[in-house]
C-alpha cells in the first residue's frame, strides 16, 4: 500500500537516498525501471527498489496441502480455500447472492450484450452496460433547482458530477492531503508518489501512470489525429493542438 512505502521509505537504511540535485524531476517522463520479478515500472530507483523488497519478504505461513508459502495468515487462509473448493470463503444470506458471486472465481458470464457481445455477471450490470447504446441517461444534474444540463446513465456518476458544484472532496491523500471528488482520481494521484507506471508502450517501453495517457502517447507511434476541424478539415493528434486551432475560425 501507499503507507507501506511511505514508512520503509523512513525507517529502511538499505535503500540508497535519492539525489536531491532536481535531477530526479528532470527524468519523470524520460525513464522506466521495471522489476525483474513482475514487470512493474517505475520511475524512480528507490521505488523500484522498496517494491522489490515485498517479493523478497518472509513467508513464514505454509499451506498443508501445497506448500505455497504467504506472508500473512489472513492470505494463507484465502489461499486455502481453493483447496477446499469453497473459493475465498465469503458468505450470503441468499442463495442467489452467492451463485452471482462465485461467477467471480468460475469467470461465467451468462449475460451478455446483443449489440458488442460483452458479457455481464448480472442482469442490472448488462441493463447499465446497454444505455451506452441506447443513449439512455435517465440521471439529470439539478443544480438550485436549475438543470445544468449534463445527464448520466448510472447515478454513482450523477453524484459524483455533483460534487463540483457542492465542492466536496471527500478522498484525501495521505502523502500530501490533496482532496479528490472520487477514489478514481485520488488513486491516479497517488501514483505520483508510489512511481508506479502500470500502462506501458509496446513501441518503446515508456510507462504511464493511465491507459489514457498511455493512448494519447501511443499516437506519436501510430500517426493517428481524432480531432478533425469541421470547418477546415485539418485534423490534429492532441486535444490541447486543436483548440488552440478553433480559435482561428471563432476569432
Amino acid at each position: 500500500t501507499l503507507r507501506s512505502h511511505s514508512r520503509n521509505t523512513l525507517i529502511d537504511p538499505s535503500i540508497p537516498e535519492e539525489s536531491s540535485s532536481g535531477q530526479e524531476g528532470d527524468h519523470t517522463e524520460e525513464t522506466s525501471l521495471s522489476c525483474s520479478v513482475c514487470g512493474k515500472l517505475f520511475t524512480k530507483k528507490r521505488s523500484l527498489l522498496i517494491h522489490e523488497k515485498y517479493h523478497k519478504a518472509e513467508r513464514p505461513y505454509s499451506c498443508s496441502e501445497c506448500g505455497k508459502c504467504f506472508t500473512s495468515k489472513q492470505n494463507l487462509l484465502a489461499h486455502w480455500y481453493s483447496h477446499t473448493g469453497e473459493q475465498c470463503g465469503k458468505c450470503f444470506t441468499r442463495k442467489q447472492s452467492l451463485l452471482t458471486h462465485q461467477t467471480i472465481h468460475t469467470g461465467e458470464r451468462p449475460f451478455s450484450c446483443s449489440e458488442c457481445g460483452k458479457g455481464f455477471t448480472e442482469k442490472k450490470s448488462l441493463d447499465k452496460h446497454q444505455m451506452i447504446h441506447t443513449g439512455e441517461r435517465p440521471y439529470s444534474c439539478s443544480e438550485c433547482g436549475k438543470e445544468c444540463g449534463k445527464r448520466f446513465s448510472d447515478k454513482r456518476n450523477l453524484i459524483s458530477h455533483q460534487r463540483c458544484h457542492t465542492g466536496e472532496i471527500p478522498y484525501s491523500c495521505s502523502e500530501c492531503g490533496k482532496g479528490f471528488p472520487t477514489k478514481g482520481n485520488l488513486n491516479r494521484h497517488q501514483k505520483i508518489h508510489t512511481g508506479e507506471r502500470p500502462y506501458s508502450c509496446s513501441e518503446c517501453g515508456k510507462g504511464f501512470i493511465t491507459k489514457e495517457k498511455l493512448n494519447v502517447h501511443q499516437r506519436a507511434h501510430t500517426g493517428e489525429r481524432p480531432y478533425s476541424c469541421s470547418e477546415c478539415g485539418k485534423c490534429f493528434r492532441w486535444k490541447f493542438s486543436f483548440d488552440e486551432h478553433k480559435k482561428i475560425h471563432t476569432g
